[in-house]
């Protein structure tokens, strides 16, 4: 329970002095598992269209996620639910190799980030949302402990 409130206590340290968030926000799986029928919705709202975003997939595992990889499927829709981008991605949790975990951690929990959309550009101003989905094999997936999406200013 220690390990579990110091990262949560690093993560809004690291995240207030961050000045190119514009988005960012966690899903969490009470029960450590990702069921294979559960959409996590994000809305998240862009006020200047005119520069590039970054948009990022973000996971936070357990050691005992029992594989080395993860495959989800990602939907950014605009406010009339028009469909901007969709695709399956792949993100890798751990080294195949040699299994050891990837991202950062404390003690036995990892956050891992994958840009989804670099240098995206938004048409207009307004309001988005993104559906996130696993994809795996499994109709439930251990270990994960929550989802995330951020969207971020390109410097």
């Amino acid at each position: 329970m220690k390990s579990i409130v110091t990262l949560i206590l690093s993560i809004i340290l690291l995240s207030a002095c961050d000045s190119t968030k514009v988005y960012e926000n966690f899903a969490d799986f009470d029960e450590g598992f990702w069921h294979q029928d559960s959409v996590v919705s994000f809305s998240f709202t862009i006020e200047d269209a005119s520069q590039p975003y970054h948009l990022k997939a973000q996971f936070r595992n357990a050691q005992t996620y029992p594989y080395h990889n993860m495959y989800y499927r990602y939907t950014l829709k605009d406010a009339n639910d028009s469909v901007l981008s969709e695709e399956q991605k792949q993100i890798f949790l751990f080294d195949p190799k040699t299994g050891e975990p990837h991202g950062s951690g404390l003690g036995d929990l990892f956050d891992n980030s994958q840009i989804v959309l670099e240098n995206y550009t938004f048409s207009n101003s307004g309001n988005y949302s993104v559906d996130m989905k696993q994809f795996m094999r499994l109709d439930t997936l251990p270990s994960l402990l929550s989802v995330g999406w951020r969207v971020e200013r390109v410097q």
